[in-house]
């Protein structure tokens, strides 16, 4: 039994320390694909699209 909770204490300050780092690891993760679908908005937007290049009059 002692070593189970042994086991477990170690876990747990193994999960206290590690948090942290993991909750801002998936924060930079998230910034990253929002900041990727923005220049992806971006670039869609500068390009024109294909009826208006059939569109146009020369």
């Amino acid at each position: 039994m002692n070593t189970a909770m042994n086991y477990l204490t170690v876990l747990f300050v193994f999960a206290l320390l590690a948090a942290p780092s993991l909750y801002g690891i998936a924060h930079d993760r998230r910034i990253d694909r929002q900041l990727r679908q923005a220049r992806q908005a971006q670039r869609d937007a500068e390009r024109p699209s294909r009826r208006a290049e059939f569109t146009t009059v020369a």
